[in-house]
């Protein structure tokens, strides 16, 4: 186990752990690679669809519910179904088909916002590359009965997959040497922006924090000690909420119509009477 320094707060972070410098560090963990971090905070999702002017029908105690600010895509999360997890659906519209994901509950939230924060983005005008990220990365591709990319550690895989007479879909997950920590399901319909911004987040060599008691036994996972204040968890959750805030649809300006004809009224003569 090493101590490294953190370095992903921004300006914003130093500017605070200056004025912080009394607070009490608390114990983080840096992870490689992020597809084997476990779950993490579901802040690190939710708190950017909120502020991106998504509509919170969550349950009290209950299942996490969030609708897109046109109600054409929903997202929520379950711990309490099997197996549970993350479910992403958008509904048909023009020129687009239905589409559904499941992401498994040890999902690392970094991966799963990758497709989410998309969901806030504007679609680009052409069909990205899905596998770009992964080749960029050194992620191995093969072609036998599928189209498979596997990461550099063999420990995590994208897969285009279709069975005997099935639908195609996409396929990823990951595993360690206990087996399969989790998995993700995409229908072929899913937009193409969408599958390339969740294999980017896949595919990032960056690695991710969890707190003290929240990294998952394997020894496939590099692990750095990080000594971290609590306003700089603060700073990095707003950086959070930032980007989400600037993400969110601008109300369109309202055209101003043709403006009445303009009446002239004589004032009272202010002279003398005679």
């Amino acid at each position: 186990m090493k101590r490294q320094q953190w370095a992903g707060w921004g300006t914003a972070a130093q500017q605070r752990s200056d004025r912080a410098r009394n607070e009490q560090p608390e114990q983080h963990y840096l992870l490689q690679p992020r597809h084997l971090a476990g779950g993490g905070d579901l802040r690190h999702v939710t708190e950017y669809l909120r502020a991106a002017g998504w509509t919170d029908k969550s349950q009290v105690g209950g299942p996490l519910a969030f609708t897109s600010p046109d109600k054409s895509v929903r997202v929520g999360y379950d711990p309490l179904v099997q197996p549970g997890g993350w479910t992403i659906s958008g509904q048909a519209t023009g020129g687009h088909d239905a589409w559904h994901a499941s992401l498994g509950m040890q999902t690392p939230v970094e991966i799963v916002a990758g497709l989410t924060d998309a969901l806030a983005e504007p679609r680009s005008a052409h069909a990205p590359n899905a596998w770009a990220s992964l080749v960029q990365q050194n992620w191995s591709v093969a072609r036998d009965k599928h189209f498979t990319a596997t990461s550099p550690g063999g420990d995590s895989w994208v897969q285009w997959r279709q069975e005997d007479g099935g639908p195609p879909y996409w396929w990823a997950g990951a595993q360690t040497e206990h087996g399969r920590t989790w998995s993700a399901y995409l229908t072929s319909t899913t937009p193409l922006h969408l599958v390339a911004a969740f294999a980017s987040a896949l595919a990032d060599p960056a690695p991710v924090m969890r707190p003290l008691g929240h990294v998952p036994p394997s020894r496939r996972i590099t692990t750095w000690s990080a000594s971290v204040r609590p306003s700089e968890l603060r700073s990095w959750q707003q950086t959070r909420i930032d980007a989400g805030l600037a993400a969110r649809p601008q109300r369109p300006r309202a055209t101003p119509g043709p403006r009445p004809p303009h009446s002239r009224t004589s004032a009272p003569s202010a002279g003398k009477s005679r």
